[in-house]
């Protein structure tokens, strides 16, 4: 395994741990990691960027809020939690090319 995907092993068996709690809960249809933790430069104050794809008719300023306030429990930092649509066209495409998703 390489140092970088050993790094970000345990965001992501965070997210596979709850992933049953998460899916049902919050109406998510795919969720992953990408940034920092998945480059291997994040600091001990870095945050953690979850993209999220939620189900048909699931995606609520509710379900958004309490989605990201269960993960910055879950990770204990600070998420920016981002979906397809809130990100910047201009870096779109390279936030999609490093997201390693839990499913």
């Amino acid at each position: 395994m390489s140092s970088a995907l050993s790094h970000i092993t345990s965001p992501v068996n965070l997210l596979k741990k709850s992933e049953g709690e998460i899916f049902q809960k919050f109406g998510v249809l795919r969720i992953g990691i990408f940034g920092s933790y998945v480059r291997g430069t994040d600091t001990p104050d870095s945050d953690v960027d979850v993209f999220v794809e939620f189900r048909e008719g699931e995606k609520t300023f509710d379900n958004y809020m309490e989605l990201k306030f269960y993960l910055e429990s879950l990770f204990k930092r600070n998420v920016d939690l981002v979906t397809y649509d809130g990100l910047n066209p201009h870096i779109r495409d390279d936030v999609m090319s490093e997201v390693i998703y839990v499913t």
